[in-house]
């Protein structure tokens, strides 16, 4: 059984990545992302922590969080993230989708992984370069053209602030 080491330090900012059981794209259904959404904002509610920058995609979800000075821990707020969205989904939508015994035996769904991805933000340049991944990644799988295309992205925010031009990443000419 692998030993998986994760870093935890208050206040940190964190890179995470969580994705769909079988990569199912639960997202590309703008009702699910209501739903995802609802459940981060009851996270955040009763473990605060602060959205750097995000995107989801179909079947995963890339996150820029920063945590509060007296607090590390990521892993909770996820474990929860996920609870709160498997409730909703499965009251609105029954599975029919089949999953193994030692799913069963650790008492998980047909919704998510079992694990998550996690980097800690080093530096102002490790940073940019998340914040660039996270943006870009709509482009990177094909769904769009431009980063600006994308809706579910936290991309004109950045551009409101001046971090990024409306083109960055452009090939439509806007």
């Amino acid at each position: 059984m692998p030993n998986y080491r994760r870093v935890y330090l208050p206040g940190g900012t964190y890179f995470l990545t969580i994705v769909t059981y079988c990569r199912r794209p639960l997202f590309k259904y703008a009702h699910n992302v209501d739903l995802l959404r609802v459940a981060i904002a009851k996270v955040q509610t009763r473990k605060p922590f602060k959205i750097v920058a995000a995107v989801i995609l179909p079947d995963h979800i890339h996150f820029l969080w920063q945590l509060p000075t007296d607090d590390s821990n990521y892993s909770q707020r996820i474990s929860r993230l996920k609870v709160l969205f498997t409730r909703a989904y499965k009251a609105k939508n029954p599975s029919n989708l089949e999953i193994s015994a030692s799913r069963h035996r650790h008492r998980e769904s047909d919704i998510w992984q079992r694990r998550f991805w996690e980097h800690s933000i080093r530096d102002e340049a490790d940073l940019q370069q998340h914040l660039d991944y996270i943006h870009y990644n709509p482009v990177k799988h094909g769904l769009v053209s431009c980063p600006h295309l994308w809706e579910y992205s936290s991309f004109s925010r950045w551009v409101d602030k001046g971090r990024y031009t409306l083109d960055w990443g452009c090939t439509c000419g806007k």
